[in-house]
């Protein structure tokens, strides 16, 4: 595929390997646990997302950064076998971003990750090429100055962009307003507006921003999607959970795979909250990406969680 092939979606941002660990319950500080086994297995917010969308049949280009280690080889191996298009500057010498993921029996994870900064994708490292010739534009906020340049390009030419993010990263300003559909965690609006209630952090984050969309993702509680006009509240489906890595990340890549197919915003959140419940029902990041048609048939048959109230 050229540089300026026409793709359904680009993504801009992070990857990893992870790291599972598996314990009947997290540790309690200062004590000693035996694990049975550890499994390596690959994630990343960005690139779980861009993977998922190429296996649910849409073209796809991955830009991120690497080290030259037996990961960054893992990873190339990955997005080859799924299809996906790759722009990935290499660093020499360089070890490739690890998350260490314990995993407790009720399916929660806590992550600790490690990058050096050297691996931090800069905006000298894109080519605009490789952004504009898409239908969407996928970030998250790490990068945030790389995601910045990315979504200023996608927003000239009109491509929409879709945003990740989680933390309050220093630049994140410039990105927010460079964001069509900004789907976050559940305590980002709180932390970027000041504003307790969740509902009002959301109708101050779309305002500010000027923003399509600005939704949290909840977790059991779903998501909650404020378009400017009305709020959208759709609870997560009800699985057996065995790991919640990953969730956010196929939620995100649900949701443009129904933008993509031009469905309407209820039916949109609907198909990512049965691709994230899915993802959970196995091991890893991306161990449970269904079909689209497993999605389609949890949507149809499983139940939901009781829709919770939006506490101040």
């Amino acid at each position: 595929m050229t540089e300026t092939s026409l793709v359904d979606l680009v993504g801009v941002g992070l990857n990893a390997t992870d790291t599972l660990i598996a314990l009947p319950e997290y540790p309690e500080r200062g004590s000693k646990v035996k694990y049975s086994q550890a499994s390596v297995l690959l994630g990343g917010q960005t690139a779980s997302t861009v993977v998922a969308c190429q296996t649910w049949g849409l073209s796809t280009r991955y830009v991120g950064k690497l080290g030259d280690d037996d990961a960054a080889s893992l990873h190339a191996r990955a997005f080859a076998q799924a299809g996906v298009d790759t722009r990935i500057v290499t660093v020499p010498e360089a070890s490739s971003p690890q998350s260490l993921i314990i995993v407790d029996g009720g399916g929660e994870r806590t992550v600790l990750n490690r990058r050096e900064n050297h691996l931090l994708l800069q905006p000298q490292d894109l080519r605009r090429e490789w952004i504009v010739c898409a239908r969407a534009l996928h970030v998250d906020g790490l990068e945030t100055a790389a995601a910045t340049t990315a979504a200023g390009w996608a927003r000239e030419v009109g491509i929409p962009v879709i945003g990740d993010l989680d933390e309050l990263y220093n630049g994140v300003e410039d990105l927010l307003a460079n964001i069509d559909y900004l789907i976050v965690s559940r305590n980002f609006p709180q932390m970027l507006t000041g504003e307790r209630n969740l509902e009002q952090a959301l109708r101050r984050m779309h305002r500010r921003y000027n923003c399509t969309m600005a939704a949290a993702t909840l977790g059991e509680d779903g998501v909650l999607a404020w378009d400017g006009s009305r709020f959208l509240l759709r609870p997560a489906f009800s699985v057996p959970v065995k790991d919640t890595t990953g969730a956010g990340d196929i939620f995100h890549a649900g949701f443009i795979y129904g933008l993509l197919q031009g469905w309407n915003l209820e039916r949109q959140l609907d198909f990512a909250c049965a691709a994230a419940a899915l993802n959970c029902t196995a091991t890893g990041a991306r161990g449970g990406i269904g079909s689209v048609q497993a999605i389609q048939s949890l949507m149809a048959t499983a139940p939901r969680h009781a829709a919770a109230p939006i506490a101040d």
